[in-house]
């Protein structure tokens, strides 16, 4: 008789040992590299915390100018990524589009066998660099728009929000797109990350890696929720109305996206409590709050009726509507910010490796 402790979904399983990021829900901290990354969010930028995740340390100034620099030095994008991304159905979901150019990426690595610490440093630096420009001309190239191009006399957040939009950022919209994508930068083992690191355990190279990533965020139980919650949102005209649609659904069962969290159980996500302010910020800018007002509609029936609370996706879905993005291009987004998180768990895999071997729960047919 087969003896076995099985975990659906593998829940509460110790699948690694890492040195890169924690989710501490009773102290309410995710811990990176040893430091907390709220408190991370206030002082810091995207690019120092992409820094300490690569290098195990946050940067001093002069290793951040150095660090911006190599990511704008690969910036460019070969043209035969672009040639491929413009022969795709016009119908790809953009996901698929920058999963496509990320595999091709590994053609163009000459060393692409060599899984030193070294050489994954390397390709982190040039995937970082290039992931805002796959991002969005993989969207523009599928809405028959030119590719745009990077500036580099912007900011790396400036020049990313600058390419989605087509106009450069105020500061505040520059500030807060950079803490939007600090937030979405790493949180231990999601499916996303835990499928890099299965991947990688193979020693499979990190494209190879960040492609099954980028597949496994583009469910709608995942990266995709940031979506659902904005059709949510604009599928109605106030806070009733809102309210009205969550009862619906809670009334015919089916699953609202934007709350709850397998990890954080009985509070809300930190990192939603930040974006729930720089949407307040932003609604002050316009002197329309009719998207906060529906936001904290929701939030407060869900706790009522269900006891849940909003993870990141809830909030930061408005916030990416403010600040001018397309729908289709959240999710790609929260997989560029994510690429540094990827990179530091490839890293580690190819470092620390044992191959991922689960078993099963046998219930078929006797034998």
């Amino acid at each position: 008789m087969q003896t076995i402790n099985y975990k659906p979904g593998l829940e509460g399983v110790i699948a690694v040992e890492t040195a890169i990021s924690f989710l501490d829900s009773e102290k309410e901290k995710i811990v990176i590299r040893g430091q907390d990354l709220i408190e991370l969010s206030k002082h810091k930028s995207y690019l120092d915390v992409a820094y300490l995740l690569l290098e195990g340390n946050l940067p001093s100034p002069v290793e951040k100018a150095a660090f911006e620099q190599q990511l704008k030095e690969n910036y460019d994008v070969p043209k035969e990524v672009i040639d491929v991304l413009k022969i795709l159905p016009q119908k790809t979901h953009p996901m698929d589009a920058q999963r496509t150019a990320i595999s091709m990426l590994g053609g163009f690595d000459e060393q692409i066998d060599d899984r030193s610490v070294a050489a994954n440093k390397k390709r982190a630096i040039e995937l970082l660099g290039k992931l805002p420009s796959i991002t969005v001309n993989s969207y523009r190239i599928l809405q028959n728009q030119d590719p745009i191009q990077p500036r580099a006399d912007l900011s790396y957040s400036a020049n990313f929000l600058y390419m989605i939009t087509g106009k450069v950022p105020t500061a505040i919209e520059e500030e807060i797109f950079d803490r939007l994508l600090l937030l979405y930068i790493e949180h231990e083992m999601p499916n996303s990350t835990f499928s890099a690191r299965v991947i990688a355990s193979t020693q499979s190279d990190i494209y190879g890696a960040l492609t099954g990533a980028v597949a496994s965020l583009k469910g709608n139980l995942h990266g995709g929720a940031n979506e659902a919650v904005m059709y949510m949102l604009n599928d109605v005209n106030n806070a009733q109305s809102f309210v009205n649609l969550l009862k619906d659904k809670l009334n015919k069962k089916e699953k609202i996206m934007g709350f709850g969290h397998r990890v954080y159980m009985k509070k809300m996500d930190p990192r939603a409590l930040i974006m729930k302010e720089a949407l307040h910020q932003l609604c002050q800018q316009t002197g329309d709050y009719s998207l906060y007002e529906k936001c904290e509609a929701g939030e407060k029936l869900m706790e009522q009726e269900k006891g849940l609370f909003p993870n990141l996706d809830y909030y930061a879905a408005p916030v990416y509507w403010m600040l001018g993005i397309p729908i289709p291009l959240y999710t790609p987004i929260f997989f560029s910010s994510r690429t540094a998180g990827l990179c530091a768990h490839v890293i580690e895999q190819h470092e620390h490796n044992r191959i991922f071997r689960p078993r099963v729960k046998y219930i078929g047919k006797p034998y």
